[in-house]
């Protein structure tokens, strides 16, 4: 096991994996630095392994029924857990009367707790009691830091001389966050330091070492967090670029977000995540979508800065139209057009790296 890998994890997602409502739990199969994932909980898939559920590519991370299932077939393969890490992202946030009792098994089998959902595990009297008794630690990753530790927005982020890279969508669960991990790795193979400002509890579960889960912070805070997330990762890690997770999207009637990015993270240039199926915003029926074009006439004209390529999110797309619907948007927009799970990332940096600010391009860092 890698020395930066905090534990083996059962990741648990009953009744949601390869739904909207996965999206925590489809993160960590595809990628983590901070576990290695063991196996998924979701009776619906048992027997199959994730990745081939979730994208066609087998992982070796087999999905079992139950949460005692899981861990006796993990420790019969040499993998005995130390996490169960809650991978359900409902509506809400919030924690079934079902998932609970799992938690409770995962506690008496022995296993810490890693969540991110809005019902703080750790404010529960009985679940503290079990973590107690076992020396096990309960973390709550969206849990708001204490207010004396917020940043105010102060202008510092003007600071920020790398190149600074949005990566917002027209949706909520739309696959932002994972374009923008595909993102920083093809940047990195290129020779170009890149790091991950993540905004949500997933990209901490995924390692991001700069970030903050932004639906948790009273919203004076944002900005400043945001900025000061921004400029942490520039001063610490000195990267050539940064990426920045976006949130819901401009429009969302539910999860409006993104302004506060493009005010605060004063990103040089915008990728657009877009799915060209959907016709609705995610779990509102009737809230239509509000067109791609006008999605990017508005992005552009909050922020001053180019939306550079569209990339798309290809639910219920069959991998076969994914190339001509990709030439179809390019009509439509005039942007490259990418999908990052089946192609990779490389010809997306390559376009980031062609709209290049001149100073950046051709400049030297000013620290």
């Amino acid at each position: 096991m890698r020395p930066d890998i905090e534990g083996v994890a059962l990741v648990y997602c009953e009744g949601a994996f390869n739904t909207p409502n996965g999206k925590t739990a489809h993160g960590l199969v595809r990628f983590t630095e901070r576990y290695r994932v063991a196996a998924v909980v979701d009776s619906r898939h048992a027997g199959q392994d994730a990745g081939q559920v979730l994208d066609g590519r087998p992982k070796d991370i087999p999905i079992y029924a139950a949460v005692m299932t899981a861990l006796t077939e993990c420790a019969r393969r040499r993998l005995p857990c130390s996490h169960l890490v809650v991978g359900l992202a409902p509506d809400g946030g919030r924690l079934s009367v079902t998932a609970r009792e799992d938690v409770k098994t995962a506690l008496a089998a022995g296993l810490n707790i890693d969540s991110g959902l809005h019902d703080f595990l750790g404010e529960d009297e009985e679940l503290c009691r079990l973590a107690e008794q076992k020396g096990l630690q309960i973390r709550d990753i969206r849990k708001p830091p204490p207010r004396g530790e917020l940043h105010f927005f102060s202008g510092k982020i003007e600071q920020v001389d790398c190149l600074k890279i949005a990566l917002l969508g027209t949706d909520s669960a739309v696959g932002k966050r994972t374009t923008a991990w595909q993102l920083v790795h093809a940047l990195r193979r290129v020779g170009y330091p890149t790091e991950m400002v993540g905004t949500g509890q997933t990209a901490w579960l995924q390692g991001a070492r700069y970030g903050l889960v932004l639906d948790s912070l009273i919203n004076d805070f944002v900005a400043g967090e945001i900025e000061h997330a921004v400029w942490s990762a520039w001063r610490e890690a000195a990267p050539a670029a940064i990426v920045i997770e976006g949130q819901g999207s401009l429009m969302n009637p539910a999860y409006p977000g993104g302004f506060e990015i493009l005010a605060a993270g004063r990103p040089d240039m915008i990728i657009l995540q877009h799915a060209p199926a959907r016709r609705e915003y995610d779990g509102f029926p009737g809230y239509t979508m509000h067109p791609l074009g006008k999605q990017i006439e508005a992005l552009q004209m909050v922020s001053g800065k180019p939306v550079v390529a569209i990339t798309i999110n290809h639910e219920d797309i069959a991998p076969s139209d994914v190339p001509l619907i990709c030439r179809a948007l390019k009509l439509v927009t005039g942007l490259p057009a990418y999908d990052v799970l089946l192609e990779g990332a490389d010809a997306l940096a390559r376009t980031v790296l062609g709209h290049r600010p001149p100073t950046e391009a051709g400049g030297t860092r000013k620290n």
